[in-house]
């Protein structure tokens, strides 16, 4: 049986530098690609961080009975929605996953897929860490959204809440205030 490894933690924990290079050093694992109908960012590419859809195409996705999970947050820019779809990524019968994601996306992919198929990796940092580094990469954007970093910010405080932490079963944790000792203790929990 084939295990989904869900890498999860607060806006700018390095949850997406932990991912890539948990991805980079253990192929063996496969991705699966959430999809999102909020803009793409500078470096980013469709079909690597995330399907990049308009609203119309995850209208057709919703109607066809193929979304798993969807959340939809009130930005400073408009609605953003982020979603995982049925598609045909995910085969828990014969391969193991690393996927990228919220709590919320956790907690509903753990509905879908059976408590022990999901392990949940939640990365932590200091808060003021964090704004640091939201900071940093919001200054190198073309268009920098300063609201939208803050209102993420915020909303990270209640939707990773000690309350919402322990409802979804969340109980090891991974500091990542030096990286490759985070990677290393986070391999020493997938056992590879």
């Amino acid at each position: 049986m084939g295990k989904i490894y869900y890498v999860m933690g607060k806006s700018s924990s390095g949850k997406d530098t932990i991912y890539k290079c948990l991805r980079e050093r253990h192929p063996e694992y496969r991705a699966v690609v959430p999809y999102t109908t909020r803009p793409i960012r500078e470096g980013e590419r469709d079909g690597e961080e995330y399907f990049f859809v308009t609203e119309d195409e995850m209208d057709r996705l919703k109607d066809s009975g193929k979304i798993i999970e969807l959340r939809s947050y009130n930005t400073q820019c408009g609605v953003w929605n982020y979603f995982t779809v049925d598609d045909g990524q995910i085969n828990t019968e014969s391969y193991d996953y690393l996927m990228i994601g919220t709590l919320e996306s956790y907690s509903a992919l753990k509905k879908y897929f059976g408590e022990e198929r999901i392990i949940p990796v939640y990365i932590e940092v200091e808060d003021g860490v964090r704004l640091e580094r939201a900071l940093k990469r919001e200054r190198c954007q073309e268009n920098p959204k300063y609201s939208e970093m803050c209102r993420r910010f915020l909303a990270d405080e209640k939707d990773f809440s000690e309350e919402n932490l322990r409802q979804a079963g969340i109980v090891d944790r991974f500091e990542n205030d030096d990286l490759e000792m985070c990677l290393a203790e986070i391999e020493r929990y997938m056992k590879v």
